[in-house]
């Protein structure tokens, strides 16, 4: 659901491309080497074209990686089938092209098109689960039972085709008016089930306003939007699949783990204490996730005891094991271990995690290529994490900067998401206190001076607005 969008006019962002050191195009020995593959895709063995999957995704999408289909099993529970973009089966081990997707790591996503990890002949093209189009698949099969527990995991390499490219906004519109389409009328159902078994977990999910920067013809939109909650629903399907992931790594004894420390004590004892100075009811015995569940986001104090509890979600990282698994395999955030492997268009190191889950389910060796990119896969991942995410800030913080460049010395009406007073309550010498506020409109996050009240209302005044820098400044008014 989008919240608020204020137009923006005409913005470079050359300069953070160069600055982020971004590539502008593949190498032609790689480029040949996915229109080589493109030329010739893959037939696996199995063919699993009668299954009616669909992809849901954003509107704008090419890059298609997952596809589903959902259906009730005979006697009780349900059936998921979650189709991967075969990718491993297009790039060959060894190649330039391989090469060149370590180089990248991930998809970077700017609003003036994206850095991909693989040349748009795949992503795009011959590897993505385009509607109407035979495409090379890892699909997974999770049989739940009625309460939403995994019974049964497969997988297989299988030929599939997309019946329809949805996109979140209609698929809620759908869901709302008893009309969605038969292979995901059970997504409310499930993402329901798989949800509360989550919560029941300890599992943590941050509702937060997602910014973004999106064309408006010659300008730019900066846009605030919160999830709508049929994409919940399908993000806990890819959710179930990393844990069975996860699962089959760990029964193995090999594999690439996404982990987060659990939250420390004294963390969630703090946020206890912004609960009471906010008004959020916290009772006894109920886990922090369940406190955000029942949150209105939108709120301003709600908003800001959110943004507290991002302070909880610290230290994500990968973690590789080939032998005795690791001391702490579990991911704080979805409390159970869980693995990246249904983005493999988009994200590196689900290739190789995909490639160790085929290899244990069959029975057979991992292959060499896949065993030995496991140990280099951490660091190679948390380098292109840093990029991706300093291209994310970097666009909204630019946008924010050229549409408030002329109105320096202006107020605008605002919340207080978070102040800067450390745990002992005094501040460093010299430090002017201050926080983080978010305007009314235009839907604008950034810092504030002055002695802000935690989740309160404020009138402010912009002190600073550079699109050079990419900084905005306010102060209290």
């Amino acid at each position: 659901m989008v919240i608020r969008r204020v137009l923006a006019p005409r913005i470079d962002f050359g300069a953070l491309r160069r600055e982020l050191g971004l590539p502008e195009q593949f190498p032609p020995v790689a480029q040949r080497e996915a229109e080589a593959a493109a030329a010739a895709p893959p037939r696996a063995a199995a063919d699993r074209t009668d299954i009616p999957f669909v992809t849901v995704d954003p509107a704008t999408s090419r890059d298609l990686d997952q596809a589903m289909h959902l259906a009730r099993r005979p006697g009780g529970g349900f059936r998921v089938r979650y189709a991967i973009a075969d990718v491993a089966a297009h790039v060959r081990p060894g190649g330039a092209l391989e090469e060149e997707t370590w180089r990248r790591g991930q998809t970077v996503y700017l609003p003036d098109g994206n850095v991909p990890l693989h040349p748009h002949t795949l992503s795009e093209g011959a590897a993505s689960l385009l509607p109407g189009q035979d495409r090379a698949a890892v699909v997974w099969t999770v049989d739940l039972d009625p309460d939403g527990g995994t019974v049964a995991v497969t997988l297989e390499r299988a030929l599939v085709r997309s019946r329809a490219k949805l996109d979140y906004a209609g698929v809620q519109a759908d869901a709302d008016a008893g009309r969605l389409p038969e292979p995901i009328a059970l997504l409310p159902e499930i993402g329901a089930l798989l949800t509360t078994r989550g919560l029941r977990r300890g599992a943590v999910n941050l509702p937060l306003p997602e910014q973004d920067v999106e064309a408006d013809g010659d300008g730019w939109r900066l846009v605030l939007r919160g999830p709508v909650p049929m994409e919940d629903h399908n993000a806990q399907i890819s959710l179930l699949t990393g844990m069975a992931a996860a699962d089959l790594m760990l029964a193995g004894g090999i594999g690439l783990l996404r982990t987060m420390p659990a939250p420390k004590p004294e963390a969630v004892a703090r946020l206890r204490t912004a609960a009471a100075a906010l008004g959020v009811d916290w009772p006894a015995g109920v886990g922090v996730g369940e406190v955000l569940a029942g949150l209105d986001a939108s709120k301003p104090r709600a908003a800001a005891f959110v943004d507290q509890a991002a302070e909880l979600m610290r230290g994500a990282a990968y973690t590789a094991f080939d032998g005795a698994p690791p001391d702490r395999p579990e991911h704080g955030g979805v409390a159970a271990a869980y693995a990246h492997v249904t983005a493999p268009l988009r994200r590196l190191a689900d290739r190789y995690a995909t490639e160790v889950c085929l290899a244990l389910h069959e029975g057979r060796a991992v292959p060499d290529w896949a065993r030995a990119a496991l140990p280099k896969l951490p660091e190679a991942m948390a380098a292109t994490d840093r990029t991706a995410g300093a291209a994310t800030r970097g666009a909204v913080e630019l946008a924010e900067a050229v549409l408030l460049e002329h109105r320096i010395g202006e107020t605008f009406d605002a919340a207080v998401l978070d102040v800067d007073t450390p745990p002992n309550g005094q501040s460093k010498p010299g430090r002017q206190p201050g926080g983080t506020v978010a305007l009314d409109s235009p839907p604008v996050r950034a810092r504030c001076t002055g002695e802000l009240p935690l989740g309160g209302r404020v009138r402010v005044r912009l002190v600073t607005a550079d699109p050079v820098a990419r900084k905005v400044l306010f102060a209290l008014a």
